[in-house]
Parts: structure tokens; C-alpha cells; sequence
């Protein structure tokens, strides 16, 4: 079916060798090539980023199947594409800054707790990094968006699209303080459901808490360069490093598809690689 199109010997081998593995793939979970559904291609490709495959290995499979099934198609042996929704790794992305873990640790002390801007700080910062929340997403957050029973933060996406995000009891912890002991000193008796306010009793800016993620950062003496998104970046690289399932840690973070989560996979084993490079004798 590819002959007619060309392709070198290599690349036939190649695609051969992506059908055959994916074919015993589905072997094992009974299923077969012809009868796959759209949410069968995209477990196995989040199982090969998994397990090490790189953005342009899993696009070169997708290419494969995407022939393949085409063809089904044109021979009148199958009904749907289902390779036609799924979009293609996407290369070449640079690897998003992030912090080690001993960093996070190091960032998320040095508020001040007796300071009800501190601890308003300390509980901020602990949520964004229990929940790999994106900064406007955190300084938006409404009383009624949080379970405090159930631990979990109802966000509202982009693209309007929602999710439940577990807080964790540290962050919980955190959160329950602050808002026990400094929002209604901060809030002095105003009325509002936002969760962080600022002195002047308003919701806390995008800008303002990114001023105050940059003085923490130069109290902990991190020398990182930092974005607005570090620590949603830490959130998802530590996540993965300690071996959370790719397709859970892009639920958390709200992305609408795989590809966009699997640059974190590069991240984590770049690490493991300056770790190698640095403690290995022969690195």
C-alpha cells in the first residue's frame, strides 16, 4: 500500500516495524488492527512516551498508522479514521525552565509567617505547586471554587473548560491558615469571594504575585531563571519523576491534549542526565 507512494526501503521497514509493535500491543489488550478507536491510539502512543519514545518517534508511528488507516478507508474496509482527531507530537518545543526539588523546598520557606502578607504568600505558593496551577488561574481563585472538606479546587481552564485539582494536605493545611488567621485581617470586614487579597482589600494581580514569586526566589538565593509558570513546570516535571502516569499529570494540568504534556518527559529525563553528567565518575 506505500509502494505506490514512493517511499524509500527504510521507510517501509520502519512503518512496517511501528504496525507490527503496535499490532502486538493491542494483542494484549484484546484487540485487534482494523477495530481500534481513537482512545486506543492515543493509550499507546502516551504509553510509549512513557516509556522513554521521543516527540519525533511517536510522530513518525502516528504517520504510520495514519497510512495505514487511511488506506482501510480507501479499500472500503473501515468506516472512520480514527487517527483523523489526533493531533501529531509536536517538535522542537525548548524545554521549559523548572526547579529542583530542593529549590521548591527552598522557595517555599522563606515567606515570612508572621506577616499576614507572608503567610497569604506561603499559602499561595504551596498551591500552586500542589496543584500545577497556572498563576492566573491561582489569583483568580473564588471561595466557592474550593472543597476544603474534600481537598480538591474546581478551575476553570482555558477554553472554559473545568477540572477538579486535589490540594494535598500540606497545601491544605496552608490554605486553611490563611484563611483563618490573615484574609480576614486583610479582607477587614469586605465583602468578596476573591481567595487572595492584598492590602488594599482587592483580589492579588497576576503581576503582583509574579513580583512577589521573584523576591522570594532572591531570598532563597535560586539562580534559576524563573517564569510566571516555574513552579507549574516543577509540578509537572517531579510528578513525573516520581512515576505519576503521563495522561494523569495532563488531566491535573488542564491540557487538551497529550502532546503538550509529553515535553515534561523530556524535561525529567534531561535532568537525570545532568544528575549522570554530574555525580557519575565516567559522566
Amino acid at each position: 500500500m506505500w509502494m505506490e507512494r514512493g517511499l524509500s526501503q527504510n521507510t517501509l521497514d520502519s512503518y512496517r516495524s511501528d504496525l507490527l509493535a503496535f499490532s502486538r500491543w493491542l494483542a494484549g489488550q484484546g484487540l485487534a488492527l482494523p477495530a481500534v478507536a481513537r482512545e486506543d491510539i492515543e493509550r499507546y502512543l502516551a504509553c510509549k512516551l512513557q516509556s522513554g519514545a521521543s516527540a519525533r518517534s511517536c510522530a513518525r508511528l502516528l504517520s504510520s498508522l495514519r497510512s495505514f488507516y487511511r488506506y482501510l478507508l480507501r479499500e472500503n474496509r473501515l468506516e472512520q479514521d480514527p487517527t483523523l482527531e489526533i493531533d501529531s507530537p509536536r517538535l522542537g518545543r525548548p524545554l521549559p525552565k523548572t526547579l529542583s526539588e530542593e529549590d521548591v523546598e527552598q522557595l517555599l520557606g522563606a515567606p515570612d509567617l508572621q506577616d499576614p502578607i507572608g503567610l497569604r504568600d506561603k499559602a499561595m505558593l504551596e498551591l500552586l505547586y500542589a496543584c500545577g496551577l497556572r498563576v492566573s488561574e491561582l489569583v483568580s481563585l473564588q471561595l466557592s471554587q474550593l472543597n476544603l472538606n474534600q481537598g480538591v479546587i474546581r478551575i476553570m481552564g482555558k477554553g472554559s473548560k473545568e477540572r477538579l485539582v486535589p490540594m494535598g494536605e500540606e497545601a491544605r493545611d496552608w490554605l486553611l491558615r490563611y484563611l483563618d488567621e490573615s484574609r480576614p485581617e486583610l479582607a477587614g470586614g469586605a465583602q468578596g469571594d476573591g481567595v487572595f487579597l492584598s492590602r488594599r482589600r482587592e483580589v492579588m494581580t497576576r503581576q503582583a504575585f509574579w513580583y512577589r514569586i521573584k523576591h522570594y526566589a532572591s531570598q532563597a538565593a535560586i539562580r534559576t531563571a524563573l517564569s510566571p509558570h516555574t513552579l507549574r513546570h516543577a509540578f509537572a516535571t517531579h510528578l513525573i519523576n516520581h512515576g505519576a502516569d503521563l495522561r494523569v499529570v495532563q488531566l491535573l494540568l488542564g491540557h487538551s491534549d497529550l502532546s503538550t504534556t509529553q515535553i515534561y518527559t523530556h524535561v525529567a529525563r534531561a535532568r537525570l542526565q545532568d544528575l549522570h553528567a554530574e555525580h557519575h565518575p565516567r559522566g
